[in-house]
């Protein structure tokens, strides 16, 4: 089998990476895109060459094309883009001369609003709700406003399949909950893709604060978030090799989770974000030959290790904006695309130091959980000042968490 590019696993933030420090790449991978588009009439979610690899769920090719976008990357045709998009989030499954291409659950998921458990893959909700939104967000930009709503009204299905225990459960086709749910299970006869419930139902990187509030609140949130890393149980006989490097059922070795531990600062406790980011990095990398907690996939793992350790992560890729961790060293710099310099310098940082105390940007006091895109590829600094206690008021007060368009 042709080794192909997966975007289930890097659109995270690989493709973010590229985007930040070397647009020119980006630009090439949306124009291919497009190319395919032009030649066969879709996109690829897995693309070989010229060939259509049916890899993984979801169409995350969409979100790198709008995060390209957003990110001010505009050397391509955003009226195409668009339309294969749509045709992307509309169309069903089809062969194609070189493979197969589109959502094999796209039927039931226009038809219920969310993917039945007897008629598809459930958790492809999750991941369809998401590329959705991002059609939306590249549709409003565009102008086309009739199309912005309808998309970003199906980025919100997500709500359809959240029940009240806060889990992603699962529904069949009549609307009815299944009975003797188990949130630890995984594998193809639970119809979770490559997790279970428990990680798959943090998979809004769309809408937090709706994640939030569907489940009571900053402290119900919180709970949850704090039970994720804590929590064991038997995942079962088919649960996926590829749900590894667990904290409780925190899986950092398998992408749909990455996101997760930077959540904390959405309900306003961006320390607990900074501790757990700091026992990732130094608990799930290493120099030996096994270094990696999972599949590296293309580059993701390592991604995540080099975002993380300057300080920020794309919590929603399609966005703009990196939340707050905590750096692991005193001082990087990086070059973007526009040849400006960024430099992010942790003052005190140590393996005991590990919290922000407080923040300037440019000289200036900066409150904020996140960081702008725009901010940083204008160059400058991000110095962050380092304690061995939590500051809780730092990105905390409701104004200064990260933001939503």
């Amino acid at each position: 089998m042709l080794g192909c590019d997966a975007f289930w696993n890097t659109f995270w933030n690989l493709n973010q990476f590229w985007n930040l420090v070397t647009p020119e790449w980006s630009s090439r991978w949306v124009n291919s895109q497009l190319a395919m588009y032009d030649a066969n009439g879709w996109l690829a979610k897995g693309p070989a060459g010229m060939n259509y690899i049916p890899v993984m769920v979801g169409e995350h090719e969409i979100p790198l094309i709008v995060s390209a976008w957003q990110m001010g990357i505009r050397d391509f045709d955003a009226k195409k883009a668009l339309e294969a998009s749509v045709k992307m989030q509309t169309t069903p499954a089809q062969k194609v001369f070189k493979g197969f291409a589109g959502n094999r659950d796209l039927t039931a998921y226009m038809e219920h609003h969310y993917v039945p458990y007897d008629k598809g893959r459930f958790s492809n909700t999750m991941e369809y709700s998401y590329d959705d939104w991002t059609v939306g967000q590249l549709a409003k930009a565009l102008g086309d406003e009739e199309t912005y709503r309808t998309f970003n009204d199906r980025g919100y299905w997500w709500r359809n399949v959240i029940s009240d225990e806060g889990y992603c459960h699962m529904r069949d086709s009549k609307g009815q909950w299944l009975e003797n749910f188990d949130p630890f299970r995984s594998g193809a006869n639970q119809h979770y893709v490559e997790g279970n419930a428990w990680q798959l139902t943090f998979f809004v990187p769309q809408d937090p604060y709706g994640l939030i509030e569907a489940m009571g609140g900053d402290e119900p949130f919180r709970a949850k978030i704090d039970s994720l890393f804590r929590v064991s149980g038997d995942m079962g006989p088919h649960a996926s090799a590829d749900i590894s490097g667990l904290i409780g059922q925190y899986a950092h070795g398998n992408e749909p989770g990455h996101h997760t531990v930077y959540l904390y600062a959405y309900a306003g406790q961006q320390w607990k974000t900074a501790r757990m980011v700091r026992r990732i990095l130094n608990e799930m990398y290493t120099d030996r030959p096994n270094g990696l907690a999972g599949n590296e996939d293309c580059g993701q793992m390592s991604s995540w290790y080099v975002l993380s350790a300057m300080g920020f992560y794309p919590v929603n890729p399609s966005l703009g904006i990196y939340v707050l961790g905590s750096p692991k060293f005193a001082e990087m710099t990086i070059r973007t695309g526009n040849g400006k310099k960024f430099t992010v310098k942790a003052e005190g940082n140590s393996e005991r130091n590990i919290y922000i105390q407080s923040a300037e940007l440019n000289g200036k006091p900066y409150p904020y959980a996140y960081i702008r895109h725009s901010d940083i590829v204008k160059g400058g600094t991000l110095r962050l000042t380092m304690g061995p206690q939590p500051n809780r008021e730092f990105g905390a007060a409701p104004e200064h968490r990260p933001f939503e368009r």
